[in-house]
């Protein structure tokens, strides 16, 4: 389906007052001011609103069924007008002008539904220093585009700093405040700090913990607009590890090959609500990959050496992946593809 919003009126004031909302989302419209027109440009529109003084015509022409259609009136709805609503297949009737700025909202999100591989990964660290927000970074640098890296541990470095975007505009965590309600996806994309298809939510200097209801209706809206969404989780569990793990599709432990390290990461995944959607990436050196996924009972995806050079790319504005020709960056897209299968 296209991102255009198909609009099915003959009234000449609810079709201005649509096209004036549609305006408003950015959303681009085509007309239809009979059953006939509307049949015709059914199936492509991204979205249908049918006027209420042709629903009854639309309803008798029987359209196909498909997702996204909408019954738009004046006011309260009119007698009768609920049977043609469900011919129609209608998700809603909308009563204007009181659900204007839902409807807006609805039509913000136009051409927002991607194919993309539906990948929600979490990152965590089985125990403290072993570079979880780092390995987060270079995933999201290495995933397909766009893409995003969400920042939810607020004592860690600040994910804008690690990717070398600390220094562009757009907004943090602080910005979106207690945010309730549905986000636009796109507006949000494009508000985020962001570079060559990656874009970055983090917290900004010493700011401290975010609203649970914004995280949640953040995130939807973050993975609405993005292919990939990677998220840098919090060690410390609580309410936000249980509203943000279970929304993961995958979540990535990065493990520390001690006997310390091994010890702490089985209290980290005994944490997760989903043990099924857990997989290790072991540091090298010390007990061997297939040790510690035995011990954990987890599989291993990833074993990452030292990387040198990645201190000196992070300093240097790169981020941890300066070349696609790198070892780490060879390593992320292999971790991409494992999870992914």
């Amino acid at each position: 389906m296209t991102g255009q919003a198909l609009l099915v009126t003959r009234d000449s004031s609810l079709r201005e007052e649509l096209t004036r909302l549609a305006a408003a989302a950015g959303a681009p419209v085509v007309s239809a001011p009979d059953s006939g027109a509307a049949l015709r440009a059914w199936g492509a529109a991204g979205l249908v609103l049918v006027g209420g003084d042709l629903a009854s015509e639309v309803a008798a022409a029987a359209p196909p069924r498909r997702s996204r259609v909408g019954l738009v009136t004046w006011g309260a709805q009119p007698d009768g007008l609920f049977r043609a609503a469900v011919d129609l297949g209608a998700e809603s009737v909308i009563e204007l002008p009181e659900g204007a700025g839902w409807l807006t909202e609805l039509m913000g999100d136009l051409g927002e539904d991607r194919p993309a591989r539906g990948l929600v990964l979490g990152v965590v660290g089985g125990s403290g220093g072993v570079g979880a927000t780092t390995v987060a970074c270079a995933l999201g640098q290495m995933a397909g585009r766009p893409s995003a890296v969400v920042d939810l541990d607020p004592l860690g470095p600040g994910l804008d700093r690690v990717l070398g975007m600390e220094e562009l505009g757009g907004i943090r965590w602080a910005d979106l405040g207690t945010s309730s309600g549905r986000l636009n996806a796109r507006a949000l994309r494009e508000a985020m700090p962001h570079r060559d298809g990656l874009a970055v939510l983090t917290f900004r200097g010493t700011e401290g913990g975010v609203d649970r209801v914004a995280v949640r209706e953040c995130l939807a809206a973050v993975r609405r607009g993005h292919d990939t969404v990677v998220i840098d989780l919090p060690r410390t569990g609580g309410e936000m590890w249980d509203e943000v793990v279970p929304r993961c599709g995958v979540v990535l432990v990065v493990v520390e090959p001690t006997v310390t390290g091994v010890a702490s990461a089985s209290r980290v995944v005994a944490a997760l609500p989903d043990r099924g959607r857990a997989r290790l990436v072991v540091r090298s050196g010390g007990i061997s990959p297939d040790a510690v996924a035995r011990a954990l009972d987890v599989s291993c995806v990833a074993v990452l050496p030292t990387y040198k050079r990645v201190g000196e790319s992070i300093d240097l504005g790169f981020g941890p992946v300066r070349s696609r020709s790198e070892r780490i960056a060879r390593a992320m897209r292999g971790i991409l593809s494992e999870v992914a299968a």
